[in-house]
């Protein structure tokens, strides 16, 4: 695209969406490693009684973590549009 001869006329809103689109990428990224993570984690903490009888304290924090993380999926499904909730 750089290379275009429209390169001028359309500059400022391929900055934008070059921007943009590599927020998006990044957010991306960082869910899915979150998501990956999480999914051990909330197994462990809030599926297993042991752990919840072992570490009461742990287990309590880490449910109101998972409500916090819960309500930014939440609301990054509900926006709709990735460019609204990445960046």
């Amino acid at each position: 695209m750089s290379s275009s001869k429209y390169l001028a006329t359309f500059e400022e809103k391929i900055g934008y969406w070059n921007k943009a689109l590599g927020g998006i990428d990044e957010v991306y990224r960082v869910i899915g490693e979150v998501f990956r993570s999480w999914s051990f984690l909330e197994n462990l903490f809030i599926h297993s009684d042991e752990v919840k009888k072992e570490l009461p304290t742990h287990s309590t924090q880490f449910v109101g973590i998972d409500k916090e993380v819960r309500d930014i999926f939440a609301d990054g499904f509900n926006k709709k549009k990735a460019v609204t909730f990445c960046t």
